[in-house]
Parts: structure tokens; sequence; C-alpha cells
């Protein structure tokens, strides 16, 4: 009897082993998947913080790119359009050769452009007639003006050689190109007295020759 009793509480205890074996199992597996899940959570919080920061960072690299596109072009001056007559300055002499006048434009206004031939009248005193400069062969290239900087044209006209006395034109009406308003210069060119004498007045477009 007592035997059997033995017998018992040995199997209990076995069955009472077995069952604290079972349930340490199934603790560490919970506690691998516990850590298995929290690694994913990681790596994919990780994952969201990498694209998130590229994202960011491309974002501000276009914004630059658009930046320096702006800034560049034009090359960072500003041009309003045709040059008025009211924003220039006008200054004429002489030339180093005998039958040339240079005529200067300087801007004192915003940025502007000229291209074209100006319109010259030459005017003689007394009311003694005029003559209006025809336009030279030459191409007319754009000139951009800052506020400040200046241009020049130049008129070509006959020497008189005639022995005469001529004709005396002592004011030039100039017009700029593109422009509908004058200013009248005074000047002194003597011309012979010639039904050739109109055609061999001649203007150069604004920006051509010495500048």
């Amino acid at each position: 009897m007592r035997a059997r009793k033995l017998t018992l509480a040995a199997l209990a205890l076995t069955a009472g082993l077995s069952l604290t074996a079972c349930q340490g199992s199934g603790d560490s597996a919970a506690g691998t998947n516990d850590s298995a899940s929290a690694s994913s959570s990681s790596s994919s919080s990780d994952g969201a913080s990498d694209s998130g920061a590229d994202s960011t960072s491309g974002s501000s690299s276009d914004k630059n790119a658009t930046s320096t596109g702006d800034e560049g072009s034009g090359g960072g001056q500003i041009n309003t359009g045709p040059c008025k007559t009211a924003n220039l300055d006008f200054d004429s002499a002489h030339g180093m050769g005998e039958g040339t006048l240079m005529v200067s434009f300087k801007n004192t206004g915003d940025a502007c452009s000229l291209k074209g031939f100006p319109g010259v009248d030459l005017k003689a005193a007394n009311g003694g007639g005029s003559i209006s400069a025809g336009r030279s062969g030459l191409a007319a290239p754009v000139v951009v003006l800052k506020n400040g900087e200046e241009t020049r044209f130049t008129l070509h006209y006959p020497r008189n050689d005639s022995g005469g006395s001529g004709v005396n034109f002592t004011s030039m009406v100039v017009t700029p190109p593109n422009e509908t308003h004058s200013k009248t210069l005074p000047v002194a060119v003597n011309l012979p007295v010639s039904d050739k004498a109109d055609s061999s007045v001649t203007v150069d477009p604004v920006g051509t020759g010495k500048q």
C-alpha cells in the first residue's frame, strides 16, 4: 500500500514538472515573438524616417536649383525696354577726321536698350533750309545701357572743297531709335552748295563705330 502511494506521488511530481516546463517554453516563445515584433516596429520606424529625410532633401535641392536659375537669367541686368528721349543726355563732338560728327546718348534712367538708326535733321541758320540724313548700310546691333552708361553714333557729311562759302548748319535735331520725341543740339557744319549734298549726309546705327 505504501509502495503504491509513493508511485502515485512520483507520478504527480513528474506531471507537475512537465506542466512547469510547458509553461516556461510558452513564455519563452512569447518573449521571442515580442522581441521580433519590436524589432520589426523599429525597422519600420527607421525606414519611414529615412524616407522623410530623403523627401525633404530633394525638395530643398529643387528649390535651390530654381533660385539659381532665376538669379542667373539676364546676367543680373534688368532691361525696362527701349530708351526714352527724356531719360537720355545728348552730346556731340566732331570726329577725328573732317566730315564726321559723333553724337552720344547717356542713360540717366533705368536700364534700357537701343537698336536702329536715329533720326537726324540738320538745320541751317536763319531758316535757310534743312537736310535729313540718310541711312548707311551698316547692321544695327542691340545696345543695352545701364544707368550712367553711354553709346554713340556717327553722322557723315561731305567736306566743303568747292571753294565757296557753302551752307552753314547751326543746329541738329536728333530722334533716338523707336522714339518720337527729339532733342535739338547746337552744331557747326558747313556743307557745299550742291544737288548731291542731301544724299551725301548719312548716319550710322547706334552702337557702331568707335565707342
